[in-house]
């Protein structure tokens, strides 16, 4: 009777967690709709094609890409109930991740320093405000990890885990996925037109 309680108890988090990475969908939606209608209000100021590094940013998608992959083997190890494994593997997910994180932050901090802030034009306020928020969840995800990898440390493998584990999988990947469309619509889209 208590297996079919912490099932059911786990498939309403995960169905409740797919509901909020929908409105999370919806919000991002907004902000590229947003971005498409702007990117050309440049206000006589540069365009995505005299700002963008796109070998930099090449690299900054190859790190995160890379840390959905390591992300997958962590969430096979821990389905495997293997902790050793599971937490080195969060680690490397980690550090990708934060490797994102600051090659993002540098790129915000060249542009500012260049006098391209989100002030100078419509497209730049719309370009921050869509890569901010991606890295803002970015951050909020590097803290989970830390939380969750503490949590396995000190508890192992409990039903609770697995569930919070899964939720996190969820999250990265779906942060994954909107960085492919940033780097697409944003950044390819960018220096091509």
């Amino acid at each position: 009777m208590e297996h079919d309680h912490v099932h059911e108890n786990y498939t309403k988090t995960v169905f409740g967690f797919w509901v909020y990475l929908m409105t999370d969908c919806i919000v991002f939606g907004i902000l590229f709709a947003t971005y498409a209608v702007l990117h050309n209000s440049t206000f006589g100021g540069p365009s995505g094609k005299e700002l963008f590094d796109m070998p930099l940013v090449l690299c900054e998608t190859l790190a995160l890409l890379g840390s959905s992959f390591t992300c997958a083997l962590a969430g096979l190890a821990s389905n495997k109930e293997k902790k050793g494994e599971t937490i080195f593997w969060f680690i490397v997910t980690f550090i990708l991740g934060a490797t994102f994180l600051s090659i993002e932050i540098s790129e915000f901090r060249h542009l500012v320093q260049e006098g391209n802030s989100w002030e100078r034009s419509a497209f730049l306020s719309s370009f921050f405000t869509l890569v901010a928020t991606h890295g803002t969840h970015i951050s909020f995800g590097l803290i989970w990890m830390i939380v969750m990898m503490v949590q396995i440390a000190y508890h192992g493998f409990k039903p609770v885990i697995h569930k919070r584990l899964m939720c996190l999988r969820m999250f990265w990947h779906f942060l994954d996925v909107v960085w492919i469309f940033i780097y697409t619509i944003v950044y390819l889209m960018g220096v091509l037109i």
